[in-house]
């Protein structure tokens, strides 16, 4: 990550103005991200991702002249410190192949909640990988070495992973859905504080950093 401030410098590209404008807003409400430039079109991000030391880009798959794969291959390859975010507006297998296969680490739709969306920056920005659970299945059935074909079963998650509580499960499930802490407590008829807590206690128990690496290893491990 860049030094600037602590924060984490992103670029969003998208033809949409508003899309653009939606996106920086809601960013910018976390105190460690800064949109240092905006892109209407694929010749414009990959100028201005050269211009700029960018930790993240935000890249849609529909740029106009040059298609959002093609400008996530050309970063991947010439500005391989960025991290890159496929955005998407619908989800087909082969654009989710494309993009993880030349350099993305995440591929999100545009329907996305601006909290996953925080947390998603924020792992890329440190190098992991995260991926819409729709978009699972276009990766583990085309070989490509990136999630495994055959994937393990709820009953050997559970198996695994005995020590969670089963309302713990039922979180877990919820944050694989990209549910925030205040839409679970909605839907399980809990305090937000509670919903915390059992997330908290999620993340401690897969033994991973936050709450996107534990959805993510749920999905890999079979759990949904």
């Amino acid at each position: 990550m860049s030094i600037n401030n602590n924060k984490i410098r992103i670029m969003i590209a998208d033809d949409h103005k508003l899309i653009r404008m939606g996106l920086k807003d809601s960013l910018e409400k976390n105190p460690d991200m800064l949109v240092i430039s905006e892109a209407e079109n694929g010749k414009d991000a990959l100028g201005k991702i050269k211009a700029h030391n960018v930790d993240v880009a935000i890249i849609d798959l529909v740029l106009g002249d040059i298609s959002g794969v093609e400008v996530i291959r050309q970063i991947s390859e010439n500005a391989p410190e960025t991290a890159v975010i496929a955005l998407s507006s619908q989800l087909k297998d082969q654009d989710v192949i494309n993009c993880m296969q030349n350099g993305a680490l995440a591929f999100v739709l545009k329907d996305i909640n601006s909290d996953i969306l925080n947390m998603i920056v924020r792992s890329v920005a440190t190098g992991a990988m995260w991926l819409d659970r729709r978009a699972v299945n276009a990766l583990k059935y085309a070989k490509t070495g990136i999630i495994p074909q055959k994937l393990c079963s709820r009953a050997s998650f559970r198996a695994r992973h005995n020590n969670l509580t089963e309302r713990e499960y039922e979180v877990l499930k919820l944050v694989v859905d990209g549910k925030s802490n205040q839409q679970i407590a909605d839907e399980l008829n809990i305090s937000e504080h509670t919903s915390k807590a059992h997330v908290c206690s999620i993340i401690q128990k897969l033994v991973v950093d936050d709450r996107t690496q534990a959805a993510v290893k749920a999905v890999k491990e079979g759990l949904v």
